[in-house]
């Protein structure tokens, strides 16, 4: 009876493993979550999740996964920035805020706040923004924790990526129908034109290509952890592997990826196809050169993904004009032009760096970049800016110095051990997954430098489960398994000398 009853317990794990799955291909569906609404609802879901894995967990229903335990002080610094964020809304007096920023005091004293010396304001000049802020920066920490506490095995590490990768390919279908037949829709409230670019639930196309650059970094680190770990002998047994390989399911999921691409291609974004395709190259040199165990097989798929994605799929669906706008962009540069599309990408960061500059240690607080730039930007610049277009200047805009110092540690820190990683790791799977941050963060950091995508609520999520994959590939199922001496262990690292 004992064991019929234990068979039959709810599987928590489970649970939480496909309720937080759910949660993130819900995110980009409404808008990239990039409304008031989308964002909370999202808020709810993953505290409420959370929540209730504590509670599961004081009952003795889940535990903290090994990956988890080994990213205790990675955690710790993601909690300090969130002490960070917090010091931007609580209220303090003049006194201090004047001595951390004399231009929030200014600010403070120019709408009215010196008039009573015994008030209290925050260091932020818009509490209302850096409080949803705070809230955002609570959401994509927990999405970090939650992903290194629901994938607790190599199996469900391979059915997390391969979710991801088919639902970013119902995306690209998705936004391609729409895109080739142009069909003009209301999509949460919102129009949205397909004919020009692709942009399938996100409004701004950039942000879809953000999306299908981390997505496609998952695919092709699914892709590579298929490979053999160690390559034939002769190159007929090397031709004989790769006829099996294409009547194989990893043709399925290279088509999968095409399929991707294109829906990459047709977002017509100058800077998203340019970080992918970078970011591949880049991704594939460092795996090439720090694996201790490339195959030929990984060097062919290399080259394959950048001469078919680039020269085939890319001729069929766009590339052309992808080209034509990349050109015509360094031609408004070089003869002066400020038409929207290259006032949009660069004036508003060149025009922030003077808004760094009044405020470089602890910035503007963070969410207020659209209360603090109209006081800096040029007076040819007319729209209204809510981003910066740029997440490096946005970032020390608002958190300033400290802040951004704080995130290029979370960063490069998720990097570094995803190139370890890379470097110590035999098992296919986890170097799939080394890969697939090492890329994914490249991509994103190339692109941030013309956009926004870690402003959007469904981008930043993505990128903070690519961080977590860094620390999954170091750190899950590192210890061999036991077995008899005889057997080696083909997940077991190089042995220690």
């Amino acid at each position: 009876m004992r064991a019929h009853s234990e068979s039959r317990e709810f599987p928590f794990d489970a649970f939480f493993f496909w309720a937080w799955t759910t949660i993130l291909l819900w995110a980009p569906i409404p808008l990239g979550s990039n409304r008031t609404w989308a964002w909370s609802l999202l808020e709810a879901a993953v505290c409420s999740l959370v929540a209730l894995w504590l509670v599961c967990y004081a009952f003795g229903k889940v535990a903290p996964t090994e990956t988890i335990r080994q990213a205790k002080w990675f955690m710790g610094l993601l909690v300090l920035w969130l002490m960070y964020q917090a010091l931007f809304i609580i209220p303090m007096p003049l006194q201090w805020i004047a001595y951390l920023s004399p231009e929030a005091a200014a600010t403070h004293k120019l709408v009215g706040g010196w008039s009573a010396p015994n008030s209290l304001k925050t260091l932020s000049i818009d509490p209302n923004g850096s409080t949803i802020s705070w809230f955002k920066s609570l959401l994509y920490v927990l999405s970090f924790a939650l992903t290194l506490l629901v994938i607790n095995s190599r199996s469900r590490a391979r059915t997390f990526a391969n979710v991801l990768v088919v639902f970013a390919l119902v995306l690209s279908v998705y936004g391609l129908l729409l895109h080739l037949t142009e069909i003009p829709q209301t999509w949460f409230g919102t129009p949205m034109g397909h004919g020009g670019r692709a942009s399938a639930t996100f409004p701004n196309p950039n942000h879809f290509a953000g999306f299908l650059e981390m997505t496609l970094s998952v695919g092709i680190g699914v892709l590579i952890a298929g490979l053999r770990d160690t390559g034939p002998r002769t190159w007929k047994a090397f031709l004989v592997d790769i006829l099996e390989w294409i009547f194989s399911p990893k043709m399925r999921l290279r088509l999968m990826l095409c399929v991707m691409v294109i829906g990459l291609v047709a977002s017509h974004s100058r800077m998203g196809n340019t970080a992918f395709f970078a970011s591949l190259m880049i991704a594939g040199v460092i795996g090439i050169v720090l694996s201790r165990h490339a195959t030929r097989g990984t060097v062919a798929l290399l080259v394959s993904l950048i001469l078919i994605d680039a020269f085939i799929v890319g001729s069929w669906f766009g590339i052309e004009k992808l080209a034509n706008r990349i050109e015509q962009t360094n031609l408004s540069y070089q003869a002066g032009e400020t038409s929207e599309s290259v006032e949009m990408r660069a004036e508003p960061a060149k025009y922030g760096f003077d808004l760094i500059d009044d405020n470089r240690i602890v910035g503007t607080g963070p969410g207020s970049w659209y209360v603090a730039f109209p006081r800096y930007r040029g007076g040819e610049l007319s729209s209204f800016f809510d981003y910066a277009h740029n997440d490096y200047v946005q970032f020390a805009a608002e958190s300033g110095l400290v802040g951004l110092a704080m995130l290029g540690l979370i960063v490069v820190w998720s990097l570094g051990v995803a190139l370890v990683a890379q470097y110590r790791r035999r098992d296919p799977l986890m170097r799939g997954f080394s890969f697939a941050a090492i890329m994914g963060i490249t991509a994103i950091l190339i692109h941030s430098t013309v956009d926004f995508n870690l402003q959007i609520p469904a981008n930043a999520m993505l990128f903070m489960v690519l961080l977590a994959f860094a620390w999954l590939s170091l750190y899950m199922d590192r210890q061999p398994h036991k077995q008899p001496e005889h057997k080696p262990d083909p997940i077991d690292e190089t042995p220690a000398h």
